[in-house]
């Protein structure tokens, strides 16, 4: 299948008559006379009135910028963002000393929460380091251990997530 180029003039059956205006892997961006701005599977049915050579890379700036999101994400470390628990939100964590006359202190949860999720992208990173180092393997397999129990250590906090899928978990009791 021949991929066309911007500028090609086609026949929709739902959209009526348009010209590609953009072009990327996976479908045409085609301003239709009475429709307007559509994108359109490259696959999908319709009538070539004029086809354009096609000129361009086939892909759009929209999916280089999803590529190299990815690979920062994955280089830096960087997790998806993580909801807090929605009966959190807003909330505050109070420290009350032990001593008298001492003032307490009173932290967003929200702040807090991001300081466990930093906390915790860091020990991955850690993690993944490890794992690429030129290490023994007894050595990285100490280190992992480590990691596991710090896990475990924080898993206290598991009750301020959203979703399971991001809580922390430990060494399983055998």
């Amino acid at each position: 299948m021949k991929i066309l180029g911007i500028g090609s003039r086609i026949n929709h059956a739902d959209y009526g008559k348009g010209v590609i205006t953009n072009v990327s892997s996976k479908e045409y961006w085609v301003t239709f006379i009475e429709k307007g701005l559509e994108t359109i599977a490259i696959d999908s049915e319709f009538e070539v009135i004029e086809a354009a050579e096609n000129e361009v890379d086939t892909i759009s700036f929209y999916d280089v910028e999803q590529s190299l999101l990815s690979i920062l994400k994955k280089w830096n470390g960087l997790s998806e963002p993580v909801a807090i628990g929605d009966k959190w939100k807003g909330g505050k964590i109070i420290l009350d000393p032990g001593q008298v006359g001492l003032a307490s202190k009173e932290i967003p949860i929200d702040t807090f929460f991001h300081k466990i999720i930093m906390v915790r992208d860091r020990v991955r990173v850690m993690e993944q380091k490890i794992n690429a180092s030129n290490l023994e393997e007894i050595e990285k397999i100490e280190l992992q251990q480590y990691i596991t129990r710090i896990y475990g250590s924080l898993t206290t906090f598991n009750v301020l997530f959203k979703s399971q899928n991001d809580y922390f978990v430990g060494e399983k009791t055998k």
